[in-house]
């Protein structure tokens, strides 16, 4: 478990209890997630200003799957994950 704040009290209930345990795994989940995605976006970022086009198309596609599980999970919402797939499609266009 993680470190708590001084002020913060335990859950007493059992299902307080539960719903603490449910809550850091989620957080966990979506916080690798969130990780997963930004670096995705980076790394094709990092990789298209070096002008790589064939490691770039490889990368595009882990980076459509990493925003795409993002939002099927709602970590980020439909909308910001085809602006970050659309901006990482011109990143690709720009190149050829």
């Amino acid at each position: 478990m993680a470190e708590w704040p001084a002020s913060y009290k335990m859950p007493i209930t059992a299902s307080a209890k539960k719903a603490l345990r449910q809550s850091f795994r989620r957080k966990a989940r979506n916080l690798r997630k969130s990780i997963n995605y930004k670096s995705a976006i980076k790394e094709l970022k990092k990789l298209a200003s070096s002008g790589q086009t064939k490691a770039t198309k490889e990368l595009l596609a882990k980076a459509y799957k990493a925003v795409d599980k993002a939002a099927k999970t709602g970590v980020i919402k439909k909308n910001k994950a085809a602006r970050l797939k659309s901006s990482a499609a011109k990143l690709l266009a720009v190149k050829k």
